[in-house]
């Protein structure tokens, strides 16, 4: 079991966070390391969390949204956890459509502003 165990320093080079992104999401609960006197081991499953954190978070959920849909698994089991991920996936991808609306209308109006300025130029 010892093998499969990661330090603190180890962990931040596997998932290339911070000890300070460490350390606070440890103090929110996200993960739960073991603790032998100041030092702290992480286990497979820390891993996993880790890796599940870091996606959501690529994806734009709040730590806060993360840590309520990693508690579902905990009371619920994972059936329950992966409908409650289908629906955050659902809203956040709403999200995100809507998002790019604006960037793409935001770049037709540039490019037009773009264009009118050059050929004006010329």
């Amino acid at each position: 079991m010892a093998d499969e165990l990661l330090t603190f320093k180890e962990m931040c080079g596997k998932f290339d966070v911070t000890p300070r992104t460490l350390r606070y999401y440890e103090y929110i609960e996200l993960i739960q390391p073991n603790r032998e006197g100041r030092s702290r081991y992480y286990t497979p499953r820390d891993c996993a969390r880790m890796v599940l954190i870091l996606r959501g978070r690529r994806f734009g959920f709040s730590l806060e949204e993360i840590r309520q849909w990693l508690l579902i698994y905990e009371e619920k089991g994972t059936s329950a956890q992966m409908q409650a991920w289908i629906e955050l996936a659902d809203r956040k991808l709403g999200e995100l459509d809507g998002e790019k609306a604006q960037l793409q209308s935001t770049i037709d109006v540039l490019q037009k502003l773009r264009d009118d300025v050059k050929s004006n130029l010329s």
